[in-house]
């Protein structure tokens, strides 16, 4: 999928700091600094998020085969957890002492400001890399946005996505509805596909973020991809009309019953199955959810009927749909603490091999160097837009 991204990084990140979400650890003892080590541990300990398995499905592959070694030397051993309980349970993880060697955690957490970055309990992933002698395996592009969207090198890129909204080429074309243009046009679809019969747009409400990506992305393309810097900069308030404008016409799509029934306890599995059965025929989503659509277990209606475009235009608003947001997926640290040469180990090899083996066996786009020769990838959605 080749597009064109805006240059303004990480945005739904920013919205959950302009949001002013963070925890305060209790009790966390700084161990020194970055990739110092403090322990030994027996096991490689991966925390993923129970909704996303792409990361935890590539690291039990690649220790089967290309990290044989570091899996022999350090087993790896998986753990999820709910995408919503992320912050409660890494900060009770590292008030107890007890952080995994990889782990998943809140953006406003690992900043430079924010507790395990201010605790330095995590590794600066850049210096530990070079020091590794595979920094170079981390595209620089994607090493922007994590810095650009974290402060530092937080995370590592295990994902390079976009952002917009996948649609049903079938029930578009049965219904007589086209792909959606501007704001106005995917309001007119909807009300279409809803007097059809069809879900004209699902998302997992439970989780929060698929909603505020609506917002702030109907906020960037009616005040400009500066919106939420200028929230964030205090030059200017979420409660501000022009703000809440944007909330009130995502509002107004469920209060027409554009997202269907139940849509603030759907999951993101339940969303996904919706989508992917037939039942809805919008979602917004991202380039991670690739990883979905080319497995024919879950993939009921063909990759071939799946389309791809961006976030319509607002009438009159000073964005527009050539602007592609990207991100590098949920912040994916790695403890100080835990750090050693055999987590350098399944560090160094996950930097020469991921890239080219999520790629080959999940078609998802990371941002590390495909270092080598990929084949048969799995199609992306036909007729995405090019920009």
């Amino acid at each position: 999928m080749s597009v064109a991204m805006t240059g303004r990084r990480g945005w739904a990140l920013r919205l959950t700091a302009a949001a002013g979400a963070a925890l305060v650890l209790a009790g966390c003892a700084s161990d020194g600094g970055s990739g110092s080590g403090g322990s030994t541990p027996d096991k490689f300990t991966l925390l993923t998020p129970a909704e996303n398995a792409i990361i935890r499905n590539e690291l039990t592959t690649l220790s089967k085969n290309a990290c044989g070694t570091a899996e022999q030397a350090l087993p790896l051993n998986s753990e999820t957890v709910a995408q919503s309980d992320v912050v409660q349970k890494i900060t009770l993880l590292a008030s107890q002492d007890a952080l995994p060697v990889m782990f998943v955690a809140g953006t406003a957490q690992v900043k430079p400001t924010g507790d395990l970055g201010k605790g330095k309990l995590i590794v600066d992933y850049e210096q530990t890399l070079k020091d590794l002698g595979v920094w170079d395996d981390i595209l620089p592009a994607a090493a922007s946005t994590v810095k650009s969207a974290y402060g530092s090198m937080a995370s590592l890129p295990f994902q390079y996505n976009i952002e917009g909204i996948f649609y049903n080429k079938k029930l578009f074309a049965d219904h007589g509805v086209t792909a959606p243009q501007t704001w106005d046009d995917l309001v007119k679809a909807a009300q279409t596909l809803k007097a059809a019969g069809v879900v004209p747009i699902t998302e997992a409400g439970s989780q929060g973020w698929p909603i505020t990506r609506l917002i702030g992305m109907y906020i960037f393309r009616s005040l400009g991809p500066d919106a939420l810097t200028a929230v964030k900069n205090g030059q200017a308030k979420l409660t501000d009309p022009q703000y809440v404008a944007a909330a009130k016409a995502v509002a107004d799509l469920g209060a027409a019953g554009y997202f269907g029934e139940g849509v603030t306890s759907r999951s993101t599995d339940a969303a996904n199955a919706q989508f992917l059965n037939g039942q809805a025929a919008m979602m917004y989503n991202g380039s991670w959810f690739l990883a979905n659509l080319n497995d024919p277990k879950q993939n009921k209606v063909g990759a071939e009927n799946v389309g791809f475009i961006p976030f319509p235009t607002v009438a009159g608003g000073k964005g527009d749909s050539g602007q592609w947001p990207a991100n590098a997926g949920a912040a994916t640290a790695l403890s100080t603490k835990a750090y050693g040469p055999k987590v350098g180990d399944w560090l160094k090899c996950v930097a020469e091999n991921y890239g080219s083996s999520v790629m080959q066996n999940q078609g998802v786009i990371s941002g590390f160097k495909l270092n080598q020769p990929v084949s048969n990838v799995p199609r992306s959605p036909s007729s995405c837009r090019k920009s």
